[in-house]
């Protein structure tokens, strides 16, 4: 079993990261602490506009923080996990 004590380095550019991920033998990294990203690119062509007791709103928006990412995008990946669980996939 090989040590996984490689620093990942810095990649600049995306032919960096491509090449470095095309040649390099991962298993010698440790990638524990990396994260599934998710990217925003469906176009958002309607708007949901709704009256929340502040509380909530309060808790919503703390919670986004802590996860990094603005709260219309953390209330519209609450949506999108509860219709998943629901066997309903929209996008």
């Amino acid at each position: 079993m090989k040590v996984k004590n490689k620093p990942i380095p810095s990649l600049r550019s995306d032919e960096e990261a491509e090449h470095f991920v095309a040649t390099a033998d991962l298993s010698e990294y440790d990638l524990s602490e990396f994260k599934p990203m998710r990217f925003e690119i469906a176009q958002k062509d309607a708007a949901l506009n709704m009256r929340l007791p502040a509380v909530l709103l309060d808790a919503v928006r703390a919670k986004a923080k802590a996860k990094g990412i603005p709260y219309a995008r953390y209330v519209r990946m609450v949506l999108e996990a509860d219709l998943q669980n629901d066997g309903t996939k929209h996008h």
